[in-house]
C-alpha cells in the first residue's frame, strides 16, 4: 500500500451466529461492542458505529485501502470468535455462521 492512497469508502457490514442462535446475553453483547472498538483501532480499520444482536452484528467501517472487504470481514469474524471463547462469553463453544452481508453506504 502507498501512503499517498485514499479512500471514503463506508460498509455496513452484517454477519449472523452459527444457525442464527440468539447466544449473546446483554453482558456478552457489550463486551463484543467493545471488542469491536477496540480491535478495529488496533487494526487501523475506522469503525463508526456497531450493534451487536443476541444472533447477528452490524458494523460500520470506513474500509482501508490495505485491505479487501472479504479480508476485513476474515480477521474481525475471526478475532472476535477467538475473544468470545477465550472469555467464555458463551455456555457452549461459539461460531460465527458462514458468510456475511457488505453493503456500500454514503457518507
Amino acid at each position: 500500500m502507498s501512503i499517498h492512497s485514499y479512500s471514503n469508502i463506508w460498509i455496513h457490514f452484517i454477519w449472523s451466529t452459527l444457525g442464527r442462535e440468539p447466544v449473546l446475553n446483554e453482558q456478552a453483547r457489550r463486551r463484543v461492542s467493545g471488542y469491536f472498538f477496540n480491535y478495529c483501532k488496533e487494526k487501523q480499520i475506522y469503525i463508526k458505529t456497531n450493534f451487536v444482536n443476541a444472533d447477528h452484528v452490524h458494523l460500520l467501517l470506513d474500509l482501508p485501502t490495505s485491505l479487501s472487504i472479504e479480508e476485513c470481514v476474515k480477521l474481525i469474524k475471526g478475532s472476535s470468535s477467538h475473544f468470545i471463547n477465550q472469555d467464555r462469553l458463551t455456555s457452549d463453544k461459539f461460531n460465527w455462521g458462514r458468510g456475511y452481508g457488505a453493503f456500500s453506504v454514503s457518507e
